[in-house]
């Protein structure tokens, strides 16, 4: 037996679902006579009589009962492809994998995607805190989808658009006497035990860059190469540290006071995907969302 014709199939259903050719050429938008045409090119193809006439309608006999159940079958996967199609193209479902530097990873983009997901219950996140090279190396890889580092790492394999610039905070202990101030300047931190980023980020760079403009000495007595851990120590007391907004605001509950910094030095970061085509559209949305948060809440930072 050749290939069954889909449209008569189709026409078959459509038939068994409303009883008659007129209300089953409505429902698949076409004429009565192609909607007969169809059923009785399908009749003679399968060798079976599939319709009974009663009265104005149109009764399935046993066999066309049978045969409908798995029709059915068939035309609920279908439908059900067709829903995942329209779901995937308004990107409320898929599979997103993010990679993002600590900065962002210990709370606010945590946060943002939660928020993301719950509007989106069918999107299934992979979610991952690397540093800044491991980000990199994880989309040119093919291991995330979407990735967050500083803006200065630079991939042959990676795409960078850059995110807005975030201005570097003071940080400090709350019972610290600076902390009375509204902000901060270089000549403030002159002989104050200072926690360092490690001598790996370009943000060590632009911070001791600017002390040094200033003629300011501090006290480098600790280094990390997390600001988490920058923040943590300050909050204990053991000295003071300039440090992302986001970083920051997540540990302003932490025994840490925040306080803003001039002249301003900004923290850059950059979202990464892989160059060859273009990112997925529910990445291309995520991005674009995520930027949108990212602005509104420097916005009061900035006009600090």
């Amino acid at each position: 037996m050749r290939g069954l014709n889909p449209r008569q199939i189709e026409a078959f259903r459509a038939v068994v679902l409303t009883g008659g050719v007129g209300m089953a050429a409505k429902l698949i938008n076409v004429t009565q006579p192609a909607v007969s045409r169809m059923i009785r090119d399908l009749q003679q193809q399968l060798g079976l009589t599939l319709f009974e006439r009663r009265g104005t309608g149109l009764v399935p006999t046993s066999e066309a009962l049978s045969l409908y159940a798995e029709v059915e079958r068939a035309f609920v996967g279908l439908e059900r492809i067709a829903q995942m199609a329209d779901e995937l193209r308004t990107r409320r479902a898929g599979f997103l994998r993010i990679a993002a530097l600590p900065a962002l990873a210990n709370g606010f983009l945590p946060r943002f995607a939660g928020g993301y997901l719950v509007e989106r219950p069918k999107l299934d996140l992979v979610l991952s805190g690397l540093v800044s090279h491991a980000v990199v190396t994880a989309v040119a890889q093919g291991q995330s989808d979407l990735g967050f580092a500083e803006g200065s790492i630079e991939h042959a394999a990676v795409r960078l658009e850059r995110m807005p610039p975030a201005p570097y905070m003071a940080v400090l202990p709350q019972d610290h006497p600076l902390a009375r101030k509204k902000r901060l300047r270089p000549a403030d931190f002159e002989g104050e035990s200072f926690i360092s980023l490690g001598h790996s980020s370009v943000s060590r760079f632009r911070i001791d860059r600017v002390f040094a403009d200033h003629g300011v000495r501090r006290v480098m007595r600790i280094e990390t190469p997390l600001s988490e851990i920058a923040c943590s120590l300050a909050g204990s007391g053991a000295g003071v540290t300039l440090c992302d907004p986001f970083t920051a605001t997540e540990y302003a509950t932490r025994g840490i006071v925040v306080l803003p910094f001039e002249p301003r030095i900004h923290f850059e970061f950059a979202a990464l995907y892989a160059a060859q085509g273009t990112p997925p559209p529910v990445a291309r949305e995520f991005i674009d969302s995520f930027r949108a948060h990212i602005t509104a809440f420097l916005r009061p930072l900035i006009r600090r």
